[in-house]
């Protein structure tokens, strides 16, 4: 029998690498995604181990070329992929105007525009089919307005809000589609984002194979969203039932403190 496959995006670290390695456990040969040709080959050799077969992409996603190839590769009619995981992405930190905006730009072509597109592109195959599925990584952070981090809370609202609306649409087809919510997770994205793990109490972080571990179970039940963590989960539910001007000024007295912590290393 054949065995499924994954085609993850961002998979050269992080979530994304903890998703490539999760789902070759669960039987799935991979095609994984990234930037990093070299990142991916080595991880393609690690899959090796557990019997998945590994096809390599390096494409950036924020270029036409890549996207293209990326989006080709989801609709080849002779290799289909069954499960579709979104989490190439990134942040930044400081205030809005301050900050270079070809960098944000740039956020919301990846965390926006490249999530759609390939959605988009995954999910004709797959309800001509009636199977298959889409797993879209997006945040905690999509829960409120972020001062301090403006651009991405504002991507990953987004990406909630339209996953969700995908996964009803879909739902009736043979095909699942969820949000998964992380908050803060021991990867290279907080370094990129420019946040380090001091500037964030330590029982507030998750390592990246706890996300995808609860991912992949909400995913098999499935669910529209889930925020992985206990305390994320009463985060996210503060957020919701507070007035926006609360948790605006908190979040923003939060991502200030961090700043003046990295202003004194």
């Amino acid at each position: 029998m054949a065995r499924p496959v994954a085609l993850v995006t961002g998979a050269s670290a992080g979530i994304g690498r903890a998703f490539a390695v999760g789902l070759a456990d669960r039987g799935y040969d991979l095609v994984v995604v990234a930037r990093r040709a070299d990142a991916l080959e080595a991880l393609a050799a690690e899959l090796a181990s557990s019997g998945a077969s590994t096809e390599v992409l390096a494409a950036d996603l924020t270029s036409e070329d890549g996207l293209a190839a990326v989006e080709q590769r989801l609709t080849d009619p002779q290799r289909p992929i069954d499960l579709l995981v979104n989490n190439a992405g990134y942040g930044t930190a400081g205030i809005f105007h301050t900050l270079p905006v070809a960098d944000e730009v740039g956020m919301i072509d990846l965390n926006i525009t490249a999530l759609v597109r390939l959605t988009h592109a995954a999910l004709g195959p797959m309800t001509a089919r009636r199977s298959g599925g889409v797993i879209n990584v997006s945040s905690t952070a999509s829960y409120q307005p972020a001062p301090g981090n403006a651009t991405y809370s504002a991507t990953k609202a987004f990406v909630s809000s339209f996953t969700q609306a995908i996964h009803e649409e879909v739902r009736g087809r043979g095909v699942k589609a969820i949000a998964v919510c992380p908050g803060f997770t021991h990867s290279e994205f907080q370094a990129r984002a420019g946040m380090e793990a001091e500037d964030v109490p330590g029982f507030m972080w998750q390592e990246p194979e706890d996300v995808v571990a609860a991912a992949l179970k909400a995913y098999d039940r499935g669910r529209a969203v889930v925020i992985t963590g206990i305390i994320n989960q009463m985060t996210a539910a503060f957020e919701t039932v507070s007035p926006g001007v609360v948790t605006r000024k908190i979040a923003g007295r939060v991502m200030a403190e961090a700043g003046k912590t990295r202003a004194k290393d």
